[in-house]
């Protein structure tokens, strides 16, 4: 049994939830967001949530349950707080500046990193070293956030690159004389 299934998904006041022709439409203050429905799994909208069971006993069900489950509960997050990811940048010269949908990078190379951002993200740079990530599909903040961290991942031995908050760099021991 899925612990994390079994309990509905509420909806709170404001935003309006459609199931026709198997996807799911959860429509809210930040927009509209779908999801296609698995077989496996039924889902039914009941007064004030989204109950999400298992169609039949089979283990492909039960292996859907729970997460189907999240990716209902992640549309309606999205649409009515969305979703922010913030990453930090370390490292001499290292910065980083947005400017409309363009992300300008200067990581250390012998030239600028121009990162376009996707529709439906927002990039701001509070400053020159922190980059706010923030949309109502939390898997496509994740692959921006994913994507932008990957042009200078932290290293072991400074510490310098981008960085999500909060990560912890296992630093390792120099050499030693």
């Amino acid at each position: 049994m899925s612990r994390i299934g079994k309990r509905p998904v509420a909806i709170p006041s404001g935003v309006t939830a459609d199931i026709t022709n198997g996807t799911l439409a959860v429509k809210g203050p930040k927009g509209t967001l779908t999801l296609k429905l698995r077989d496996e799994i039924s889902y039914t909208l009941e007064g004030d949530g989204i109950l999400v069971k298992p169609a039949n006993d089979t283990k492909e069900a039960r292996a859907f349950w729970g997460m189907q489950r999240t990716l209902v509960s992640n549309l309606v997050e999205g649409v009515t707080a969305g979703f922010t990811k913030t990453l930090e940048i370390t490292g001499v010269g290292y910065r980083a500046s947005a400017t409309g949908q363009k992300l300008k990078l200067q990581l250390g190379y012998s030239h600028d990193v121009d990162y376009e951002v996707p529709a439906g993200i927002e990039v701001k740079t509070p400053d020159n070293t922190t980059i706010h990530i923030t949309g109502t599909d939390k898997q496509k903040v994740g692959q921006v956030a994913a994507e932008i961290r990957r042009w200078r991942k932290p290293e072991p031995y400074k510490g310098k690159g981008i960085k999500y908050r909060g990560e912890f760099i296992f630093r390792k021991e120099g050499k030693k004389k």
